[in-house]
This record gives structure tokens, sequence and C-alpha cells, in this order.
């Protein structure tokens, strides 16, 4: 009989569970991480909560969502896409947020996105519900033609805190119930 090699089972990847007690992740991990979203101004602030994470910490992102809230007149659609100069001017001022032009401008443009994708699909959640069931690499096309600033790692995680694809919560982890029960398109069939 050949000599077999003993299986190693992997450590288990980190995963944003490991963040649970933490005081300001802990919150957002047991209640919205990976939860079903339905409400057009909680994916708009999900999608540009997540633009402006690149290349920072999610915590820092976390630690700033009031100021954003604030500055992006609580993400309503409509009224960040009627933003102008003097809001452009105002936002990459306000030392409560990233401030960065491209980041700003970004944020502007996809609420000018959003409310054309709102006047056709009727919401946000109807146009991204329309396009379940896709795989990463089918969604990262998709929200590349449909936004800016929208790199594949923004995409999916934008996708998976929101509850269209898997991965937010280990099974083990009492988050995971709780997501379940809210409906994440992801548990759905095709």
């Amino acid at each position: 009989m050949p000599n077999k090699k003993p299986i190693v089972l992997a450590e288990p990847a980190l995963s944003y569970c490991d963040a649970a007690d933490h005081p300001i992740h802990g919150p957002y991990h047991d209640r919205e991480y990976g939860f079903r979203v339905t409400d057009d101004a909680v994916l708009f602030e999900r999608l540009m909560l997540e633009i402006n994470q690149a290349g920072l910490s999610w915590l820092t992102i976390l630690k700033k969502r009031d100021a954003f809230r604030k500055a992006y007149r609580d993400f309503d659609v409509d009224a960040v896409a009627r933003f102008g100069a003097r809001d452009r001017a105002r936002l990459l001022r306000d030392a409560g947020i990233i401030r960065n032009q491209l980041k700003v401008n970004a944020a502007i443009e996809n609420a000018r996105r959003l409310r054309a994708i709102k006047k056709s699909h009727g919401s946000f959640v109807t146009w991204l519900d329309e396009q379940h069931p896709l795989s990463l690499d089918e969604w990262r096309k998709v929200f590349k033609r449909a936004f800016v600033f929208t790199g594949g790692e923004i995409v999916r995680e934008f996708l998976v805190s929101t509850g269209y694809l898997p991965g937010a919560h280990r099974e083990s982890c009492p988050a995971y119930v709780a997501a379940i029960k809210s409906g994440p398109l992801w548990k759905r069939p095709a």
C-alpha cells in the first residue's frame, strides 16, 4: 500500500466575523453586513462607502459614516444628483469625509446614473434584483457599464454587504442566521 500523507485541513480564512466584538465593526457586522437591503438610499450609501473605502480601512469609513450621511444629504439620490460646483467644493473642504476629488465626482456622477436607473426601472433595488443571478464576473461587467469608480473589489464588497452575493459571514457566526432571515438574494433560487 502506498504511503499516504494525512489530509491537513487549512485554517479558516480571515473573515469580517473576526471583528464582531469590535466596538465599531461589531454593530455593522451584527445588523447590516450581508443583510438584504431594499432601500435605495441605503444601497446608494453602501455603494458610496465602498467607493470611498478604496485604499483605506473599513474602520476609517465607519468612523466617518455620520459625516458622509450629512455631507451627502442622507444619500438622497436626487439631491446628490443635483450637486454642482459649490457642492463639490464644499465636499472637498469637509474634513469629516474622504476629500478625494475622484471619489467626490464618482458620488455625484453615480447619483445621476442612479436617477436614470430609477426612471427606467422604478428603483435601484428593482434594477439590482433584475440582474440576479449573476456570477461575480458578470456583476463586475454590469457595474462597469452602469457606474464609475466601481472596480472589482468595490463591486464584490457592495454585493456581499447587501445580500446579493454570499460570503458575508461564516455559517457558525450568530449574524449568519439573522442575515439569512433578511432574505438575501443569493439564497433564493434562480
